[in-house]
């Protein structure tokens, strides 16, 4: 089930007549364990579209955690046909809206193999805590490699599953604009410990409010050099 946010004001103006609009639609996918109604989901989905002053920012479940269900997470490429239908409606109800997909974890996994859909035309992608390593330790880079688009990481300095200096490696061979923002002592869910907090003299919420500006300023300037991207993402689907 899709969750949209409410719509913003660029919506109501879209509605009255202008085709296009700066004001994009995210399309945020959740993490391997926990559905979008999760608490961190909803925290984040408010933050993401607040900050990019998204039309809407789309939330959905994959089908195996759906309605409550709690079943193993199936292997990531076997979520992109659903994934990809989920974008296709977003976009086609805000036709001319830049296209930014988002996801936290497995979520940003599946983002990337769908931005690297040729009939997805997507403006920017946002990585919150991606697992650059898989189950037997190996480190997965044949994906982001791939990827064209740019792409923005925001890591837990604590995250096991993305190794930081493996991580600066991918991203020097990477064709996309790519950019890192990193959480000072955060966990794979960039959840940081209180001496920690103590000692640096801030709390988890100005830690993560400092993340979503810096996430703000890529969008921006990523969408500055893209501008003829996104004029193929209005057309592709038109």
């Amino acid at each position: 089930m899709e969750s949209p946010s409410p719509p913003s004001k660029r919506r109501r103006k879209n509605e009255c007549g202008d085709d296009t609009s700066s004001s994009p639609v995210v399309v945020f996918a959740h993490g391997a364990g926990a559905p979008s109604s999760s608490d961190w989901m909803i925290k984040w989905k408010d933050m993401l579209g607040k900050a990019l002053d998204a039309v809407e920012v789309v939330t959905f479940d994959y089908p195996y955690i759906a309605g409550g269900k709690r079943k193993a997470p199936p292997k990531a490429e076997n979520l992109v046909e659903f994934h990809t239908d989920v974008v296709k409606r977003a976009v086609a109800k805000f036709p001319g809206h830049p296209l930014i997909l988002a996801g936290k974890s497995m979520g940003s996994r599946v983002s990337c193999m769908v931005a690297c859909k040729e009939d997805i035309a997507a403006s920017a992608v946002l990585c919150l805590g991606y697992p650059l390593k898989g189950m037997n330790g190996a480190v997965r880079d044949e994906l982001l490699l791939q990827i064209t688009v740019p792409i923005m990481f925001v890591q837990g300095s604590k995250d096991g599953l993305c190794p930081l200096d493996k991580l600066e490696a991918v991203r020097k061979k990477m064709k996309s604009l790519s950019e890192l923002h990193l959480i000072d002592g955060g966990d794979h869910s960039f959840k940081i410990g209180k001496k920690h907090l103590q000692t640096m003299g801030t709390t988890q919420d100005e830690m993560e409010g400092l993340a979503v500006q810096a996430i703000a300023a890529f969008i921006s300037k990523s969408q500055r050099k893209v501008k003829p991207l996104l004029q193929k993402s209005f057309s592709m689907y038109h």
